[in-house]
């Protein structure tokens, strides 16, 4: 019960107070954890094999202090008092959720594209996505916003709640840790391609469960919300690999299909044109603000409901 009552606090903190730049965030050390070790480890004048294991080196000591640091203030804290234990365990499962925030900056880039501050907008989807926006159009920023809230709402809600429920804060912030990892350099540029191999595979591993299971509560979320869930079932059915991840389109095909819009496409990363499959049918209906706001109240359904059943499981498991 514990474990579930941690989860729960830390989904109306999230909702309440989004994440406060300001605020102390273990997500913010394990990035600059990772900048460090890539300026150390990632060296233009190694091998391609060479990289790959520097890449490989960052991968275990980002996750591995990960885990020690968090479960050693952990154990610190319960040895102090329980009622600390709590508190900062309380406080370590928040870190690892972020709808709040994420439908923040979206609902700014929104607010932006309504005001007609294209320049702005395009800053703004920049701080978010990998993708190069500084030549995007309107409908392309809300399109980059929308593929962006989709995917994290596995990445950064549903994935985070199995992994929490699972083993708590330690392999919440583990996953965390993952991810992050594969954010920063999981990318398939000349730059990264050999350092980052390691993350973005592991990556791919960690979240192949959670993107299906995201799939199917957006699904769920398509019918209450009252979008085209049929659509939505087509799509997500036809679409759901057509991505170079293997876990990506699950969620992104859904909305493509619940909203009627055609995601994925050809996008530029770092001056780079990488050609990606189309995601969704090409309705000719353009991508506008309404459908941003339509994708945010469906990653908070699906997180809803992702966190009553994944709660009864856990409940149940450890009941039996």
């Amino acid at each position: 019960m514990t474990t579930l009552m941690m989860v729960f606090i830390a989904l109306i903190l999230d909702l309440i107070l989004g994440d406060p730049h300001a605020w102390p965030h273990p997500i913010k050390l394990i990035g600059h954890l990772i900048t460090w070790l890539t300026k150390h480890l990632n060296r233009p004048e190694w091998s391609a094999r060479q990289r790959k294991l520097a890449g490989g080196l960052t991968w275990l000591i980002t996750v591995g202090l990960t885990v020690l640091v968090s479960g050693g203030l952990l154990w610190l804290a319960n040895l102090i008092s329980p009622i600390l234990g709590f508190i900062i365990g309380t406080y370590l499962t928040y870190t690892c959720l972020s709808a709040r925030q994420l439908a923040i900056e979206a609902e700014k880039i929104g607010k932006s594209i309504d005001s007609g501050n294209l320049e702005i907008a395009r800053h703004q989807v920049g701080m978010i996505v990998g993708r190069d926006t500084d030549q995007l159009s309107a409908e392309a920023v809300v399109k980059a916003t929308v593929e962006t809230v989709a995917e994290n709402t596995s990445d950064g809600e549903i994935a985070p709640l199995i992994f929490l429920l699972i083993g708590g804060p330690v392999l919440g912030l583990a996953y965390k840790a993952v991810n992050t990892l594969d954010s920063m350099i999981g990318y398939r540029n000349e730059k990264y391609r050999d350092f980052g191999m390691v993350a973005a595979k592991l990556d791919d591993v960690v979240n192949y469960l959670p993107a299906r299971i995201t799939w199917l509560l957006l699904l769920i979320s398509s019918w209450l919300l009252r979008t085209d869930v049929r659509e939505a079932l087509k799509v997500g059915e036809r679409d759901r690999k057509q991505h170079l991840s293997p876990n990506s389109a699950f969620s992104e095909s859904v909305v493509a299909g619940a909203l009627h819009l055609q995601l994925g496409g050809p996008h530029y990363y770092f001056g780079q044109l990488v050609d990606k499959p189309y995601i969704g049918d090409d309705f000719k209906v353009t991508a506008t603000t309404r459908h941003l706001s339509q994708t945010i109240q469906m990653m908070y359904m699906a997180t809803g409901i992702g966190f009553v059943i994944l709660g009864i499981l856990r409940w149940l498991v450890v009941k039996g």
